[in-house]
């Protein structure tokens, strides 16, 4: 099911533009704003359901903190489990953990090392709400393919086509953007 140019509207529309944050020069999307429209966050949600439920996933991983958002709801919807990515020193037990780049430094995000344990080569959708540069994406994947499981897909509810993240991740795994920002 692909989105209808009206549904990608009312999904578009819902995202709040923040000029100059968290710096001058920088639009911020706010997604806070979808989230509270029901009627946008629905028509999204049908539509990631109905893309994936054929994938024969068994877990989706979804990124700190925005793509828990999306990713236990659509975990729930498709009747599998929900695992956190987590930034370093956020998860209570045994950890790997991947180092990305930032503009000015490094960070880190961990998974649980047994998060996906129980079911052998564990098909896998990663998911957050936007890629940039690609770097947490990046990091992320790796770490899914790090535990024995199989990120088999990224999926963004924005992606910034400007940016080289979406091509950076796509060597990686398939990459699958709602919206695509020039």
């Amino acid at each position: 099911m692909t989105l209808s140019a009206n549904d990608k509207q009312i999904i578009e529309n819902s995202i709040r533009n923040i000029k100059d944050f968290p710096k001058e020069g920088i639009i911020f999307k706010d997604i806070t704003t979808l989230l509270n429209n029901k009627e946008a966050y629905g028509i999204l949600m049908k539509h990631l359901h109905h893309r994936y439920s054929s994938y024969n996933l068994d877990y989706i991983a979804g990124i700190d903190a925005r793509g828990f958002i999306f990713g236990a709801a659509l975990a729930q919807m498709l009747g599998i489990g929900f695992v956190p990515i987590r930034k370093k020193g956020k998860l209570p037990y045994t950890t790997i953990g991947e180092k990305y780049a930032l503009e000015y430094g490094v960070d880190e995000i961990e998974v649980h090392l047994d998060a996906f344990s129980g079911v052998e080569n564990a098909r896998v959708l990663l998911i957050d709400d936007l890629i940039a540069t690609g770097g947490t994406a990046n990091a992320a994947a790796t770490l899914v393919n790090q535990t024995g499981a199989k990120c088999v897909e990224a999926c963004f509810i924005l992606g910034l086509s400007f940016l080289d993240g979406i091509k950076n991740l796509s060597e990686k795994t398939d990459v699958y953007t709602v919206l695509e920002v020039d």
